[in-house]
């Protein structure tokens, strides 16, 4: 980024602007031309320090110019730029992240696990390209929280979360407070305008830990993992908060990049991968370009990719495995990609982590459904960067499988990195003294007795006033796919069931806001958005609320099913077992579900208080079908700009069609959207319809429900 030259004029102006304080400033003049020149060397130490981690001058001499700065800004305001250095830490707290759309779409990646995956890999692109051999740039995947980062005439304007790849939270302020994101730069000599880059923010291994500790010693459970404690941290409402967590972003792909005129330079000005995360390194960002590889062929990639996965341990980061990816970027529109993924990339996942412990105890714990779930407790080991101190023994006859004991040595694994699992028993290490898990005959939270139903690996808890049945219910009731009761998440309702505020799901609609205003942690403000949102889950779709009951085997796509054919959720206890076979895709055993569930006096008595209490159990008006898309069947392909996906199905089911996620000869038309992936491709080759977005619009224009015109743009 600094030529030799530069480096040494600016560490010349550092040194004579230490000499200077506020009161050598007389006037306005001075200030301006002070103030540019502070900006300059701040930005220089910044790189310097965050990007190189190389710096040339103290912190204590870094905080004398952050300093100056600051007060020469404070005495002259009119000087403030969007850029300054000064305004990476917003003052006052963020209410809420407002939704923004990606100017390109953030995929995810595919897969590959081992060589063959990468050569089969290999083999599509050449085939697509006809090309012998591919160049491929490869880099490390880092694993932390996915951003975009959108600069327009060379300032940073917006930062975001990747969201559903097609729409994220706009956390620009929480962003600006990550160092390693310049706040300008100069796109423009690249003939730039607007440019969206994709990163990730990362945690460093070692201050990760520290965090952590200090967590510990508040009191504070600590992070799973850096990925988790970094997107955390993104969210938190107050950027002065996130800027104590030295957070750091890494960018490592240009999506979109147009000129004055909107031409788009992707494949064209920008030709190579490889060379626009130079470009970015020398624009002072924080890129893999010093890890990149360009590779010929894909034998190359494969040793550079064992490479890494031999070293990973030795990086200050967290990696997760390698990208590989097509260099020439022309070539990534011939590839095309996937609604999933693009075609010209994929991940080189490593080795899933592995290490042996010893097992301490097994706890039962008791699940929503009344599922008892033995769970052991290990002698804390560290796999990945994790602490593991618990894995999930599954059931009792994974126990029996593997002759798990209390007191084993065993193999664990975080498959795929994340979730903990038992490979084996270590046998040969046993003492005699190991002992023999036990699985209770009854219930370790209330007592009653335990039922394994036949055919099944599972036992139970079948009484509905269980407390841990309960707790579990009431968290799964104000989940987003159910009543999506923002607020209540599973630490308030286990904080309010100690309370005794919470006892039943209809307590939900009880609960006493005065004295929980009382509470630490919770202001008026807060309340009052709690008691909001509750009163607002009262009108809900009553498919959402059958979800949000929790019957077993019902999850969203059979509630719906159900509410097509009911008026009222009362109305599914006149319901036989044979009545409710006959609906589309319910089986013997979920119809059995169904109807239990519904004759079981306890539960109708819960629906009963819910109706009193003002939950909507039938049908509002703008929930009432209407029959435009009787018999219609409806795929969506590619993102859309009037809505979400999920919305989008709705509508076209609230108006008596059937929104489906794959192609048949029975599809009656397929949506395109941006960026298609296959169904299309699917669609053409069994001749299905194809709609385009703005014509899906207009047949639905006039007829979209009542409660959902907020969440459509037309």
């Amino acid at each position: 980024m600094y030529s030799p030259e530069k480096e040494k004029e600016l560490i010349e102006k550092t040194r004579k602007l230490l000499e200077l304080s506020i009161s050598d400033i007389k006037s306005i003049e001075d200030a301006r031309a002070i103030v540019e020149d502070l900006r300059e060397v701040i930005r220089y130490h910044d790189w310097r320090y965050y990007v190189l981690a190389n710096p040339v001058i103290s912190d204590y001499e870094y905080d004398k110019l952050f300093h100056l700065l600051k007060d020469i800004e404070k005495k002259y305001p009119e000087l403030i730029t969007p850029d300054s250095p000064t305004q990476r830490v917003a003052s006052g707290l963020t209410k809420e992240f407002p939704q923004v759309k990606h100017l390109a779409p953030m995929l995810s990646l595919d897969n590959s696990y081992n060589e063959e995956d990468l050569r089969d890999f290999d083999r599509r692109v050449r085939e697509a390209t006809g090309l012998d051999v591919v160049e491929y740039s490869v880099e490390p995947k880092f694993d932390g929280a996915g951003i975009s980062l959108v600069y327009e005439d060379n300032l940073f304007v917006r930062g975001a979360t990747r969201g559903d790849g097609i729409v994220g939270e706009d956390i620009t302020q929480n962003l600006k407070t990550i160092k390693t994101i310049p706040l300008s730069a100069d796109f423009k000599s690249y003939g730039i305008k607007t440019i969206e880059i994709r990163g990730e923010v990362l945690i460093r291994k070692d201050l990760f830990k520290k965090i952590n500790q200090e967590r510990l010693e508040e009191g504070l459970p600590p992070f799973a993992n850096p990925r988790n404690a970094a997107a955390g941290s993104l969210r938190l409402q107050d950027p002065k908060e996130v800027a104590k967590r030295g957070l750091e972003a890494f960018v490592y792909q240009i999506t979109y990049a147009v000129d004055d005129e909107g031409n788009n330079l992707l494949g064209t000005k920008i030709r190579k991968h490889h060379e626009s995360i130079k470009m970015l390194y020398q624009l002072g960002f924080r890129s893999p370009y010093k890890e990149i590889k360009v590779c010929k062929g894909i034998d190359e990639v494969i040793d550079y990719c064992y490479q890494w996965q031999e070293k990973r341990d030795e990086y200050p980061y967290e990696l997760d495995g390698m990208v590989v990816k097509v260099n020439d970027i022309s070539l990534y529109d011939k590839l095309g990609v996937t609604s999933h993924h693009p075609r010209w990339a994929i991940a080189f996942k490593f080795k899933a982590r592995q290490a042996t412990t010893r097992i301490i105890k097994v706890v039962f714990q008791v699940g929503r459904t009344g599922a008892v779930t033995p769970v052991a407790k290990l002698e804390p080991v560290e796999i990945g960067g994790v602490t593991v101190s618990s894995v999930s023994l599954i059931n009792e006859d994974f126990i029996r499988e593997k002759d798990i004991r209390i007191g084993d040595l065993v193999l664990i694994e975080r498959a795929g990195d994340v979730i903990p699992y038992v490979v084996k028993v270590i046998k040969e290490a046993r003492t005699g003294k190991e002992q023999p898990i036990v699985f209770p005959k009854n219930c370790p939270s209330c007592g009653s007795p335990l039922v394994k139903p036949p055919g099944e690996a599972v036992w139970r808890c079948i009484n509905i006033n269980c407390p841990a049945q309960v707790v579990e219910r009431i968290i799964y009731f104000a989940s987003k796919d159910a009543m999506d009761i923002r607020g209540l998440g599973e630490a308030i309702v286990r904080r309010f069931y100690e309370l005794g505020f919470l006892r039943s799901i209809p307590d939900i609609y009880r609960l006493p806001y005065d004295k929980i205003k009382q509470l630490e942690g919770f202001g008026e403000k807060s309340v009052e958005n709690l008691r909001r949102s509750i009163e607002e889950s009262k009108h809900r779709p009553i498919h959402r609320l059958i979800t949000g009951l929790g019957i077993r085997y019902v999850g969203k796509v059979t509630a719906k099913t159900l509410a097509e054919h009911i008026n009222c959720v009362e109305e599914l206890k006149d319901w036989s077992v044979e009545e409710l076979e006959k609906l589309p895709d319910i089986g013997y055993v979920v119809a059995r579900s169904i109807y239990d569930f519904f004759h079981n006096q306890q539960n109708l008595k819960i629906i009963y208080e819910l109706k009193e209490l003002g939950v909507q159990t039938c049908k509002e008006k703008q929930e009432t079908v209407e029959h435009l898309f009787d018999g219609k069947t409806f795929v969506f392909t590619g993102g859309l700009h009037c809505c979400s996906r999920e919305v989008a199905q709705e509508i076209v089911e609230r108006l008596g069609g059937k929104a489906t996620s794959s192609v048949s000869k029975k599809t009656s038309f397929v949506v395109v959207g941006e960026n298609p992936g296959s169904k299309l491709r699917k669609a053409q080759q069994l001749g299905v319809k194809t709609i385009t977005e703005e014509e899906f619009i207009q047949m639905i224009k006039d007829h979209i429900p009542e409660d959902l015109r907020d969440k459509v743009s037309i």
